[in-house]
């Protein structure tokens, strides 16, 4: 049949009619979209709208402008750092997406074959299909035979026959996980495995299979779970900081109201020092609020993800989306894909054992060397396949592949070069025969190389290791083929006959050489990555397009099912259940089979809806609408640019060690954020209770706004560095998962937040009232100084107290250089400050008047890092008084 295909004019009314075959990329991530994004995290508009307070107060002559101006850059700094960390991530993905090449396709037009790029494809082409080509478009066949492979599309390695229809044969519209195994349709994203072929398109672009998982993909997609509990986290901060403001203002005027002698008496001194009062408890309120919002956190967030986005990519993963990280650490149950995730994505020889059932390791085989000869000659000289010029395995279908890279490509050189042994006669296999023949005349013998069930019917003998002939046992032979089957192999056996080849038949004096069997096999770091995975508490399921007792024997040997309450279903068992049932099941399912990439979706949909962080991991076009749709995808780097671009983390290596190494860092990374909060909620508590009790002991401001400027900004800043380094642990992997609405701060991370913040208070009083600490000072200024550093010097060493939670303070420093170091740096900064009237410049008397600081003594510098380093020894205290409690 001749194909002269489209004309111009044809191809642009096509286009013009049914549209263009591109399917639209996403846009780029710019700068200013990640900067704007950063403003609708709840903790920014807390402090952008205390700024906005600050602000209206500094014109009113009530407050200094530094802390607005100081929070203000504060958010800019974050909003700066997680625009960078997006566009930097988005750059690093797009710059592996433009490192491959356009896919092309060989296309009729005007009368010739063309090579177009995939985008140009309009319905109506006729597209020449050979093997190893991708299918450009859906639509049907319309001349010769193909092998396709649909596992981008299904998720099944297995073949698929595909054979001719007419031209007026309708493609179905209603695609389901039958049809892309059916005998004529054709899908864009799958793949030509032996054959050649026409296929004439029905559907381009967004209409394709691919196009609407696309589409799907467009969708709004969850809020992490480190922003719901953020948010959570935000919103107690924030009441807490309301209601305690308004409690102090309203206590701070009743003391007002009770010194003048009650409320006639109070009102009687005029309504300016009324106003004055008013003034002057909402300043302290207004205090209180920015005392109990931790400015510094968003910004140790962001740079957190931001030191690990680039920290992952040293372990082969690329972080499209910088909250991924965090969130692998939250996985509750991770979704996988079977083909080229958990298993290698390609057939291959897993097992080889003689006809009386004895398995001979593929490494041992060349030890047999009889059996090893003929084998290689029943493989090596009765195949399609070959290895060409770049030692690749080209021709033949899958199988044929696989059973070359089994001889490996020394053997298959070595055969070629013999000219001794040359082919006389051959058949190719037929799906009829179910057998391929080669006859070679210098050995006197007939290859054969089928179905078991062929040879064994016509074979009485077979070879055993030693290349003995032995007289055949079926009934055992058999028994061992089911055996194999039962594993999700696909059995193949070799013979030999002395006799004359004769055509589609099997001579009846055949001996077996042997047999394999041949599988997708699993990864060896898949099984080690699942079970670290499932120590971890995370439950693993593993979802694919395959028949149910290849996904079970598969499964099994991944260590997915271990026992009877490990449950296997089908995707249309699973569609004959209503939600509810379905959730009922959930923590019991390990495998579904024959599943529809509906089915991902709705998996993960209802684990979000039973309030669980769902992973799902893939490769193929379609697997991203799940990937798209979970809290954290992992695409795989070998895999499709549409899963690419629906996950959050791209594994590039493909291996599932890089996933379980995703979770890992994840789970560091939350610690560390609860380190970092454990170490400044410990001040703003203290901060918040001194600030507020301070003047009813008659101190007016023992932290001025420019000391809490320098808490928020300076040192929580660099505190983020400090703690956000902390070395992963292995004992976060044996921790069981969170919830994603569960609290930042657990009961025990708040009873260590009080009990210091508490202590902390105790301190800062005992230091401000007792005349004893006085008298290491000249004048109240230089006490109130050493005070400001007496309040950074107790939350440093606070630091090591939330390094461990138990009594391992010191462990692990030297992996996390920077944190001795940002210790020094602080406690120089701030002699600086402390100093700065020394020094004879403008600018330093400025700064040392900004911060109300003077310069004291060497015994007040003691005494400060004596009183701080109590922090130490109290929280030993604490967790060892816990400690026995547990």
């Amino acid at each position: 049949m001749n194909f002269n295909g489209l004309s111009d004019k044809e191809v642009e009314a096509s286009r013009s009619k049914y549209g263009s075959n591109t399917i639209p990329d996403s846009e780029p991530t710019t700068f200013w979209e990640e900067f704007k994004e950063t403003f609708s995290d709840p903790m920014i508009k807390i402090l952008l709208a205390i700024a906005a307070l600050m602000i209206v107060m500094f014109f009113f002559g009530y407050a200094e402008i530094y802390e607005p101006v100081g929070t203000i850059v504060a958010v800019l700094v974050v909003a700066f750092v997680s625009a960078k960390t997006g566009v930097a991530s988005d750059t690093k993905y797009r710059e592996l997406k433009d490192s491959t090449k356009k896919d092309q396709c060989k296309v009729y037009r005007n009368g010739d074959v063309v090579v177009n790029d995939v985008d140009d494809v309009v319905v109506g082409d006729k597209i020449l299909l050979q093997s190893g080509d991708k299918i450009p478009a859906d639509g049907v066949l319309v001349l010769g035979e193909l092998s396709i492979d649909n596992s981008a599309l299904n998720g099944e390695a297995e073949e698929c026959k595909k054979e001719a229809v007419e031209e007026d044969f309708q493609l179905t519209e209603e695609i389901t996980g039958d049809t892309f195994v059916d005998k004529q349709s054709l899908f864009r994203g799958a793949v030509v495995f032996d054959g050649e072929g026409i296929l004439d398109v029905r559907k381009v672009g967004l209409k394709t299979m691919m196009g609407k998982m696309a589409e799907e993909m467009q969708e709004d997609e969850p809020d992490s779970p480190l922003k719901v509990k953020l948010s959570k986290l935000a919103g107690q901060i924030s009441t807490f900081g309301y209601i305690g403001a308004i409690v102090i203002a309203v206590l701070y005027f009743g003391y007002f109201v009770i010194s003048a002698g009650g409320f006639s008496a109070y009102f009687s001194i005029g309504a300016s020092e009324v106003i004055k009062d008013i003034v002057d408890a909402v300043s302290l309120a207004v205090v209180i609020i920015v005392c109990a919002v931790p400015e510094g956190l968003p910004l140790m967030i962001s740079l957190v993800l931001m030191q690990n986005t680039s920290k992952m990519l040293e372990h082969n993963v690329l972080v499209r989306k910088a909250e991924g990280i965090e969130t692998a650490g939250s996985l509750n149950i991770l979704f996988s894909d079977k083909t080229g995730t958990i298993t290698k994505g390609m057939l291959e020889v897993v097992d080889f054992f003689t006809a009386d059932g004895n398995l001979i390791p593929i490494s041992e085989l060349s030890k047999h060397t009889k059996v090893k000869e003929l084998i290689d000659c029943a493989i090596g000289k009765n195949t399609l396949s070959m290895f060409d010029a770049e030692h690749r395995v080209i021709g033949g279908n899958a199988t044929d592949q696989a059973l070359m890279k089994f001889i490996g490509e020394d053997t298959y050189h070595a055969l070629m070069g013999n000219k001794k042994i040359t082919i006389t006669a051959c058949q190719s296999f037929n799906s009829s025969n179910k057998f391929s023949q080669a006859r070679i005349e210098s050995m006197g013998k007939t290859f054969y190389k089928g179905a078991p069930e062929r040879l064994i019917e016509s074979a009485t003998h077979y070879l055993d290791k030693e290349g003995n002939e032995k007289e055949l046992d079926k009934a055992l032979l058999n028994k061992r083929i089911e055996e194999m089957a039962s594993k999700a192999m696909r059995v193949l056996a070799f013979g030999y006959s002395e006799h004359c080849m004769c055509e589609n038949e099997i001579n009846k004096d055949t001996v077996i050489i042997g047999l394999v069997g041949i599988r997708d096999d699993v990864r060896p770091e898949a099984k080690f990555a699942i079970e670290e995975v499932q120590k971890a508490g995370i439950q693993v399921v593993m979802i694919t397009g395959d028949r149910l007792e290849t996904a079970m024997a598969i499964a099994k040997d991944a260590g997915l099912i271990q026992g009877e309450a490990d449950k296997v279903i089908t995707s249309a068992k699973l569609n004959e259940m209503s939600d509810e049932q379905v959730k009922e099941m959930i923590p019991s399912i390990r495998v579904i089979a024959r599943a529809l990439p509906t089915d991902k979706s709705r998996m993960v949909r209802l684990c979000q809806e039973m309030n669980l962080v769902v992973g799902m991991t893939g490769d193929g076009v379609n697997d991203s609408p799940a990937l798209k749709r979970a809290d954290v995808g992992f695409a795989m780097g070998s895999g499709t640019e549409a899963a690419k671009e629906a996950g959050k983390i791209v594994v590039l290596d493909d291996n599932f060690k890089s996933i379980k190494d995703a979770i890992w860092y994840g789970r560091t990374i939350y610690h560390n954020i609860l380190k970092f909060c454990k170490f400044q909620l410990v001040i703003n508590v203290a901060a918040v209770v001194v600030s507020a009790i301070a003047p009813f002991f008659g101190i007016e401001e023992p932290l001025k706004v420019t000391h809490l400027l320098f808490v928020n900004l300076v040192m929580d800043g660099l505190g983020a560095i400090m703690l956000g380094n902390e070395p992963a642990q292995e004992k976060y992997m044996k921790e069981k998962p969170r919830r994603r609405d569960e609290n930042i701060i657990s009961k025990k991370m708040m009873t260590q937040i009080l009990v210091m913040g508490i202590w902390l208070t105790i301190l800062s009083f005992a230091f401000l009232k007792l005349p004893f600490f006085e008298s290491f000072f000249d004048s109240e200024e230089q006490q109130l100084t050493a005070y400001f550093v007496l309040f950074i010097v107790s939350a440093l060493f606070n630091g090591f107290n939330v390094r461990d939670e138990g009594f391992g303070i010191l462990k692990g420093l030297d992996q996390n250089t920077g944190f001795l170091r940002v210790i020094f740096m602080i406690i120089i900064i701030q002699a600086l400050i402390v100093n700065s009237g020394l020094i004879p410049l403008a600018l330093f008397t400025w700064i040392g008047n900004m911060f109300s600081c003077v310069p004291f003594g060497i015994k007040g510098w003691l005494l400060v890092f004596v009183l701080g380093f109590t922090m130490i020894p109290i929280d030993l205290i604490r967790k060892s008084l816990t400690a026995n409690k547990e």
